[in-house]
């Protein structure tokens, strides 16, 4: 029995659309036949069946608030709204086939029925959405200033602040915990809200757990339904927080796991509650990482772009943030030092160069210095020997040279160590070798190639 009862409850949300739709239809016909009221029998079918569709709505979901466990203060407005509506849906169908009902309501004309039933439709969807979304569904993107103008509850975020230097001093509940919580559950979980009982703003609040019990099992995650419930699938109705509402990230849920499992201290740091590095990187500060340098410069006009690419090179705009442009030889194999003029009148905004497998020399090391903002360089599969490679020093952007399959010699290559902001340097496929290059800028990070993967067990697994 009481699996069909379930079953039946969550036929609800299928059946629930159908009186709003047969409502709806009803109210613009009658609306469109205002004048002349020749569709009224027609008009008081429509109602009819709304009056029958919303009785099997409040029915089945009578039926899913017995069988999901909903706390009557959740459903009872939707569900005597929803009375309301089949109630009066069939009230309509007599006023409209013109059966006597109660005196004072058959006095009421047909349009203040049409918009009392508006009224009440759009109040029970509204209860209904409450319910599956939560009642601040419609205005949770609305900034906090405009809640708060409204009436409604509103909780400041708060930032998870972590970096290299302090993260093993930070307090795991304070500075990471308590952030989550706040930003993520405290909405429904408060002294002014507090669904099923629980609060999750306070350590006093955790610790004494819901309606359900306690929340948190020490060192127990597993059993813990703090985590376990971040974990359901979406559509399971025990999922928190719930669907419409913002979600915790991956990274967040698995720092609840990883607080609880270490004793679910308020007191300890980082440090002494044992928790990998890992498990924070992800809230530390994002260093940029451009492939132009970080700061503004002039949008090139569409008639210099177009001269450019008519040669061959295409040119493409790095970012919808920046004005500053990749320009590619891939299309044109051809390309010779002498063509590096065409480049010129886009000089300042060019800040990636793919010179890869042209026919470019070492005289284009005195030509690429004239590309003030140059970031990312490549001259992969040329005949370059980097005899003028020191002159690229001056480039104080330069942070990625690409010198794969190339004749570089290295005894050019100390020239490097001059180079302001050079990160990256690729030598695969020359006659560098980690034994002949030994440069002095820790900060150049050189990618010989040849990569192995280790060997694993299923390698020797013959078939």
């Amino acid at each position: 029995m009481d699996v069909l009862k379930q079953l039946l409850g969550r036929l609800h949300p299928l059946i629930v659309h159908l009186p709003i739709g047969f409502i709806m239809i009803g109210l613009l016909l009658q609306w469109y036949d205002r004048k002349k009221k020749e569709n009224n029998p027609v008009i008081s079918i429509i109602f009819l069946w709304a009056g029958i569709t919303a009785t099997l709505a409040c029915i089945t979901g009578y039926l899913q608030y017995l069988g999901e466990g909903y706390a009557f203060d959740t459903v009872k407005w939707h569900l005597w709204s929803g009375i309301a509506t089949a109630l009066f849906s069939f009230l309509m169908f007599a006023k409209l086939k013109g059966i006597q009902t109660f005196v004072f309501l058959s006095k009421l004309p047909v349009i203040s029925w049409g918009i009392f039933i508006f009224i009440l439709i759009s109040f029970t969807g509204h209860q209904g959405g409450n319910i599956t979304h939560g009642e601040e569904y419609l205005i949770e993107p609305l900034p906090n200033s405009i809640k708060s103008a409204l009436g409604f509850e509103t909780f400041e975020e708060k930032e998870i602040s972590l970096n290299e230097a302090n993260w093993q001093d930070a307090l795991l509940y304070e500075d990471v915990i308590k952030p989550i919580l706040n930003n993520k559950c405290v909405s429904c979980h408060n002294p002014k809200k507090a669904k099923g009982e629980l609060l999750l703003n306070s350590e006093e609040g955790i610790l004494n757990g819901g309606e359900n019990g306690f929340v948190i099992e020490t060192s127990k995650s597993s059993e813990s339904e703090l985590f376990t419930r971040l974990i359901l699938p979406m559509d399971n109705d025990d999922h928190m927080p719930p669907e419409g509402k913002t979600q915790p990230s991956k990274e967040e849920v698995e720092l609840v796991r990883a607080w609880i499992d270490s004793g679910s201290s308020f007191e300890k740091t980082i440090a002494e509650s044992g928790l990998e590095k890992e498990l924070f990187i992800s809230f530390f500060p994002k260093k940029e990482d451009f492939d132009h340098p970080n700061i503004e410069i002039s949008l090139a006009s569409e008639e210099q772009i177009k001269a450019i690419e008519a040669t061959g090179i295409h040119i493409d705009q790095i970012s919808k943030s920046s004005n500053f442009l990749s320009a590619s030889c891939i299309n044109k194999p051809t390309f010779t030092d002498t063509d590096f003029e065409a480049l010129l009148p886009i000089k300042e905004q060019i800040s990636r160069l793919d010179l890869g497998q042209t026919q470019i020399t070492d005289d284009i090391f005195s030509k690429l210095i004239e590309l003030p903002n140059l970031t990312i360089l490549l001259l992969d599969n040329t005949s370059i020997t980097g005899k003028d490679l020191s002159l690229l020093a001056s480039l104080e952007h330069l942070k990625s040279i690409n010198l794969t399959s190339t004749t570089i010699k290295t005894e050019h290559l100390a020239a490097l160590n001059k180079f302001k902001k050079l990160q990256q340097l690729y030598l695969h496929g020359t006659d560098a070798s980690p034994q002949s290059v030994k440069l002095n800028n820790p900060k150049i990070s050189i990618d010989f190639g040849n990569y192995q993967l280790p060997p694993i067990a299923s390698d020797t697994i013959v078939y």
